[in-house]
């Protein structure tokens, strides 16, 4: 999508690493000023000098997504800095879970809703109103497979997918009439450092994983994620709206 963005601005969570970090990467190749946004500072600095190398504009911001100040300040960031926000990608997300929902801790709950589920409430909450200024804009936020299909021991991750499904559905509805198209990517298994952080904790090998959630016999890329949100922000997305785009390997169709 060479030159697709050229002009715009896009706001970018999670950016650090993982699918976060290409779709940063991905816009900046299609011509739109970044912002990276994410609570790992280090890493989000590496993203936006990976961006400058290949010619791309970029600036980081260390936020965290769970945090109101942190995300206005991000939505600011990208106005005060480039002039204002065309396309958002909400990507930042954890999965810590190992055990059986009856044996949850209560902090886990609370974390996990934090990161993601209220960060997309506060990430929705100021881009909206910084594209209503804008007169238009398309966001996109990140779901799961979980968000239709359950997983065992998985129960407070899937509940927050659900929800994710559920605010992009109804933020899609009531801005619409606004210029503003609101979308979300479910992503299957997809090769990151929090997928295999969560192979590792439950001690999942490779294979059985592919097994049951692939039927291409391997992992999706991040980029292919990013493929997934800069079409569903671009002009050719024009008539798409409040739609879960399934990028799973096949997972879902059995």
């Amino acid at each position: 999508m060479s030159g697709a963005f050229a002009g715009q601005v896009a706001l970018v969570t999670g950016a650090s690493g993982g699918m976060g970090r290409a779709t940063a990467q991905a816009f900046a190749a299609a011509g739109a000023r970044v912002v990276a946004a994410d609570i790992a500072a280090e890493s989000g600095e590496e993203t936006v000098e990976m961006i400058k190398q290949d010619g791309g504009e970029a600036v980081f911001v260390r936020t965290d997504v769970s945090q109101a100040g942190d995300v206005e300040a991000a939505v600011r960031a990208a106005v005060d800095t480039f002039g204002g926000l065309d396309c958002a990608a909400n990507v930042a997300a954890i999965e810590t879970e190992t055990t059986l929902l009856a044996d949850c801790e209560e902090a886990t709950f609370d974390r996990l809703v934090a990161v993601n589920l209220k960060s997309i409430f506060l990430c929705l909450k100021y881009e909206i109103r910084a594209m209503l200024e804008r007169g238009g804009g398309a966001i996109v936020n990140i779901a799961s497979t979980n968000s239709f299909r359950p997983r065992p021991k998985q129960a407070v991750y899937t509940a927050t997918k659900h929800g994710v499904v559920g605010l992009t559905k109804t933020a899609a509805i009531e801005y619409a009439g606004s210029g503003i198209r609101i979308n979300a990517v479910a992503p299957g298994a997809i090769d990151t450092p929090m997928l295999r952080g969560a192979m590792a904790a439950r001690g999942s090998r490779e294979e059985d994983v592919l097994a049951q959630l692939s039927l291409t016999g391997r992992f999706g890329q991040p980029a292919e994620i990013a493929g997934a949100v800069l079409w569903l922000c671009s002009d050719a997305a024009g008539y798409t709206i409040g739609h879960v785009l399934a990028v799973d390997g096949g997972y879902l169709a059995r």
